[in-house]
């Protein structure tokens, strides 16, 4: 677009996740230029069907599953990136809760908020644990964006289950992604912050233990593609996430206890 359109363009996050441009006042705008914008918002549509598309065989299987084979209620949700969706065992992780995985790779936190109500809100967990932040940063996405992102999949939960807690697991520095560990330090200042004001979601903090003394990712904790955690990795993840799930939906036989935390998981 050149300087003669005098287009005002609006960029936002949607619910489903997409990046979306806005074009305002085409009927001030030359029929040429009109014809231009138009283009363009149908790229940037065809861009964001792309994007909202790229999991739908994903979801779909997930439901497809439910059908046959629901669930339980109240239990203990996993969801997020592929750093979930490849804890096969986390049910074991934590004995005496109800725990099941709907994590799908390459997700970002746009993309929980696209699909909360299809792969949250059915399934009226106690206690609900994300994980994303990681491919957005990869992918230019601002820690601000992400936050956004986040506070927007926590109202679309509480809007339907305002009891439910939400574990926001901080975004951990990777060492295949090095370069963004400032982003990284960013973006979880503002996930905790927001944690600490809002009702019932709690910010569980790995990026302090997965820092080494000299500030970087500790590659221990790692696998060989520098991205993904091994066990070392998610025994940290376990430790930060176990004290929440016990006090949100206690064991068997252990007493029962509801009240907020202070926004804060360690």
């Amino acid at each position: 677009m050149n300087n003669s359109m005098k287009v005002i363009r609006i960029k936002m996050n949607d619910s489903i996740g997409s990046l979306m441009t806005l074009v305002l006042a085409f009927c001030c705008l030359p029929a040429g230029a009109q014809m231009a914008g138009i283009r363009e918002l149908s790229e940037i549509a065809r861009a964001g069907a792309l994007h909202s598309n790229r999991f739908e065989s994903a979801i779909r299987a997930f439901e497809s599953a439910d059908r046959t084979n629901p669930p339980p209620s109240d239990a203990v949700l996993f969801t997020g990136a592929s750093n979930i969706r490849l804890w096969t065992n986390v049910a074991q992780a934590f004995p005496g809760h109800k725990v099941f995985n709907r994590g799908f790779g390459g997700a970002e936190m746009s993309d929980l908020v696209e699909f909360a109500g299809r792969i949250v809100v059915p399934y009226r967990p106690k206690v609900v644990v994300i994980y994303a932040g990681d491919n957005d940063l990869a992918d230019h996405k601002t820690p601000e964006q992400i936050l956004a992102d986040f506070s927007a999949f926590a109202h679309e939960v509480h809007a339907a289950l305002p009891r439910t807690v939400i574990g926001c697991i901080a975004v951990k520095p990777s060492p295949s992604r090095a370069r963004l560990v400032e982003q990284v330090k960013k973006t979880d200042a503002l996930l905790e912050e927001f944690c600490r004001t809002n009702e019932n979601v709690i910010y569980l903090d790995d990026l302090t233990p997965m820092l080494s003394e000299t500030g970087g990712p500790r590659t221990e904790l790692f696998g060989k593609d520098g991205l993904h955690l091994n066990e070392k990795g998610r025994a940290i993840w376990v430790s930060i996430i176990q004290p929440v799930v016990n006090q949100y939906d206690p064991p068997a036989g252990a007493p029962g206890a509801y009240q907020k935390m202070d926004g804060v998981g360690r």
